[in-house]
């Protein structure tokens, strides 16, 4: 039968029992629910610290994000699966199909994130929806963020729009404008020597092409792409002739906070949340030059819930001497826009 919770767990009635999605093993009650305490919950923090957590450097990585109220997620853990009003689709939180919260998560109790620029995601068609933490920008941020599942995705230009992808000729975030500055300006003085121009169009003035290189300065970007993959499966998305050229930007390290470790890789690949909630904060201070103050927090709202929810389950478990062991799921679904 189908799973009971947004965790995966299943309908055996085992006081204890592995979790499909995480492979966590969790205590159970008899009648399927979790074994969880309310005061395990996660706390929104009481003052507006605007710093940055690193994962794992507490043993709270999230208790000083800027986040509205969960309490609208601890209401709809405790009831249970809803159904999804636009498919009917019974699901926890939150419709991973239609990009909508479902019956018992009211939309209006959900925060809404004011982005600096539109972000698209490419999903690798061999990605469980259910698994991806992709989905919470969407729901987080409607109107900037699109999902497509490749190889179902738009052209782009070369300008004012890059991928997040670690590599030999990717750069940092604080010298994105840099970068795109030198792409304006080539282009500029690419069509000042077009044969195919006629000559009055070809001739340019010192000042006037002075004055385009200089509306180049401070150049922001208009878009940036995320690939949402196992690295296993990302070289064809990354080869695809639609992304050649563009300009490449890798993030900082930091370690994970993902409950789905990749097998044999190293705790610095990010969920796709964490990509692109790390790269906006860094492209907000280094590229925008603004103070950071949470703007950005709640793309973590779905996610440090989650996180809390599945840490407790997990030490639960421990605590009662009723965990089994398990193997990671070999097939977990980290975000390929990271850096080795």
């Amino acid at each position: 039968m189908g799973p009971t919770c947004a965790l995966g767990l299943g309908r055996s009635g085992r006081r204890v029992e592995q979790c499909v999605d995480c492979g966590v093993a969790v205590k159970l009650w008899s009648e399927g629910k979790m074994s969880l305490n309310q005061s395990v919950y996660p706390k929104e923090s009481e003052e507006q610290n605007s710093t940055v957590v690193d994962p794992k450097q507490s043993e709270e990585p999230f208790q000083n994000l800027c986040l509205a109220s969960q309490e609208v997620l601890r209401k709809a853990q405790q009831s249970g699966r809803s159904k999804c009003l636009q498919c009917g689709g019974s699901r926890m939180f939150y419709c991973y199909t239609c990009y909508v919260p479902v019956e018992n998560v009211p939309i209006e109790q959900i925060p809404l994130v004011k982005l600096p620029l539109k972000i698209d995601i490419i999903k690798h068609p061999n990605e469980t929806d259910g698994k991806s933490t992709a989905i919470h920008a969407k729901l987080l941020a409607p109107e900037f963020v699109n999902i497509y599942t490749y190889p179902c995705i738009p052209e782009y230009e070369d300008h004012q729009v890059a991928l997040v992808f670690p590599g030999p000729e990717s750069v940092s975030i604080q010298d994105i404008s840099f970068h795109l500055q030198k792409r304006i300006q080539s282009k500029v003085r690419g069509k000042n020597d077009d044969p195919d121009k006629q000559s009055f169009k070809r001739k340019k003035t010192e000042e006037q092409e002075g004055c385009d290189l200089k509306e180049s300065r401070g150049t922001t970007l208009k878009k940036i792409i995320f690939i949402d993959s196992t690295w296993n499966q990302t070289n064809k998305i990354f080869t695809d002739e639609r992304l050649q050229g563009l300009l490449q930007v890798e993030l900082k390290t930091r370690k994970t906070c993902f409950w789905r470790h990749q097998k044999g890789k190293p705790d610095t690949f990010l969920s796709t949340i964490e990509a692109i909630y790390y790269f906006l904060v860094g492209y907000h201070t280094d590229v925008l030059k603004e103070k950071y103050e949470g703007q950005y927090d709640n793309l973590l709202f779905f996610y440090s819930f989650m996180y809390q929810l599945i840490k407790n389950a997990k030490c639960s478990g421990e605590r009662h001497g009723k965990l089994r062991k398990f193997s990671p799921n070999k097939d977990s679904r980290n975000s390929a826009s990271t850096v080795s």
